[in-house]
């Protein structure tokens, strides 16, 4: 067929969970409490982290920038999820398809970028203490976090470049519950297999790049926490380090088998799976793993609600 007898699509239609129809109400009010929960838990640790004196240290500087980028993440998907979860319609122009897609994978790749920088300031503190006031500076906190942040939305440009002159005839239907790089790109009406391979390798690079960036910063504050003659001396270690390393399970494991593969799609289902995992899971969990396992922004947290007069 000539490309001259294509009709271009202009919108797209997400269809979601379309075995779940009968319960989109509940499903709209259920993801409505994640999202606020998410917003307030992630805008609440960021004000104390830059409110409280006491917190002004490398780590929570990483820990407020990740809870700030949260709030990006989770805006450039839950709010069409839910308003789709009430219309009929459910439909997403061509562009804003694209953007949703730019905006989740750049803010995604900060996410893994600042994961991975705070990897490497738990394993200056554990491994490197006496250094460590002398190459954790803030001011190098400043600069990783802003490149963090710069490669991280200069990241998905050439996959977006590339998808932006795919032509789409139809079908417009997307069978998962935003817009992405493996369902967009099965309803191309052309081979897309250089565009499956560029995903492949640049995600290879990403993700599998700085998990194992990760992995090899943690066994080497393994090796050091081992060393550690007190039991106490060794549980302080390891607690500095629980909140960070259950937030890297969880985000890797899923993002990992949902976009270092060679195949555009799966089973539906198990892509819709692993998109709510790594989308709205993830993010809504990260507040929690944070506060209740730190006693010090605990602590953080009473001291501005006391100062304010919540607590009175």
């Amino acid at each position: 067929m000539g490309t001259g007898n294509w009709s271009q699509v202009t919108e797209f239609i997400i269809l979601g969970f379309p075995h779940l129809q009968g319960v989109q109400t509940y499903l709209f009010f259920l993801l409505l409490t994640i999202y606020l929960i998410t917003v307030l838990g992630n805008l609440l640790i960021f004000l104390v982290v830059r409110l409280d004196s006491r917190l002004q240290v490398p780590m929570y500087h990483f820990v407020s920038a990740l809870s700030f980028l949260e709030l990006g993440y989770t805006a450039a998907t839950i709010p069409k999820m839910l308003a789709n979860l009430l219309s009929e319609e459910k439909t997403i122009s061509f562009s804003g398809c694209l953007l949703q897609i730019y905006f989740f994978h750049s803010l995604g790749a900060t996410e893994c970028y600042l994961l991975t920088a705070m990897a490497y300031d738990r394993y200056l503190a554990i491994c490197r203490p006496l250094h460590y006031p002398t190459l954790m500076t803030s001011a190098l906190c400043t600069k990783i976090t802003v490149s963090c942040w710069v490669a991280g939305l200069a990241g998905p440009v050439a996959e977006i470049s590339l998808v932006s002159r795919l032509p789409f005839c139809g079908p417009n239907h997307i069978q998962h519950i935003f817009c992405d790089f493996p369902p967009v790109l099965s309803l191309a009406c052309t081979d897309t297999s250089v565009n499956v391979l560029v995903d492949f390798v640049i995600n290879s690079c990403k993700i599998l790049a700085t998990f194992l960036l990760i992995l090899s910063s943690y066994v080497q504050i393994i090796c050091t926490v081992l060393k550690i003659p007190s039991a106490a001396g060794k549980r302080k270690a390891f607690s500095t380090c629980a909140s960070h390393l259950t937030v890297v399970l969880i985000f890797y494991g899923s993002i990992l088998f949902m976009y270092v593969r060679l195949k555009k799609s799966y089973s539906l289902d198990y892509d819709r799976a692993l998109a709510v995992v790594y989308s709205v899971v993830t993010p809504f969990l990260n507040p929690f793993i944070y506060s209740l396992r730190n006693k010090e922004i605990k602590e953080a947290v009473r001291r501005q609600l006391t100062r304010t007069g919540v607590l009175g």
